[in-house]
């Protein structure tokens, strides 16, 4: 059976090129699996031509992001791709640190909310807060952890430091504390563009389903999920 070519290597006048940097590539030994590696004398990158486990195959990381926003478990994910829970949760956290928050818009009017679930337990409750801009409707900021202060005033400093025209929030008490007067709203169905994205991501994440026998173990894995699932 032939192997799968990865993108590692690519050949220009019949010398092997690093697609990272571009920098020559020399042959560097034998890998455990008895194939040729090469290394590159810019960079200093190790790869081989071929990989046999699925996990190091070219586009392994752009079909996690794509089966972890239509709403796949973890499990579901390792079996599509032939791969271990562990292998893919190390990945998960790693293209999540990978990601990073986009710019937020000045002057806007943000729209913001909490959802809750747990982890590893129910008693062991856990917010999603988050923030949407109402015009484009994109996730701007979010937030994991208790229902407290701590946790809502990272959210809506990010807003704050955006010059934000006017942040529309649901009648929780903890707002009033946190968001000035003069840009602060909660009027009736101020915040139905968000109440309807909370559909939508517990419809697309399983872990987050009403429910369900998925669920988060783990902070971090949550918060990567996510990341990648706002911003990916």
């Amino acid at each position: 059976m032939a192997s799968n070519q990865t993108t590692c290597i690519k050949r220009v006048g019949g010398k092997e090129i690093c697609d990272t940097c571009n920098g020559l590539l020399t042959k560097y030994g034998k890998s455990s699996a008895n194939k040729t590696r090469y290394r590159c004398k810019n960079c200093g990158k190790t790869r081989v031509e071929s990989y046999t486990y699925e996990a190091y195959q070219s586009g392994t990381n752009q079909k996690i992001i794509t089966y972890t926003k239509e709403g796949l478990g973890i499990r579901s994910t390792a079996r599509i791709l032939k791969i271990s829970t562990s292998t893919l949760l190390s990945r998960i956290i790693l293209i999540a640190k990978s990601i990073g928050q986009p710019a937020i818009p000045k002057g806007k009017v943000f729209q913001v909310d909490e959802m809750r679930t747990y982890i590893t337990e129910k008693s062991k409750l856990t917010w999603i807060v988050y923030a949407l801009e109402q015009e484009t409707k994109s996730v701007v900021s979010f937030n994991v952890g208790r229902r407290t202060n701590k946790t809502l005033k990272k959210v809506i400093t990010s807003l704050e430091l955006s010059d934000a025209k006017r942040i529309v929030t649901d009648k929780l008490k903890h707002y009033r504390y946190l968001i000035p007067k003069e840009i602060h709203s909660t009027k009736h169905r101020g915040i139905n563009h968000i109440e309807r994205k909370n559909l939508s991501i517990r419809t697309h994440l399983k872990r987050l389903n009403r429910k369900t026998i998925c669920f988060s173990r783990s902070l971090v894995v949550l918060n990567a999920v996510l990341r990648i699932y706002f911003w990916g």
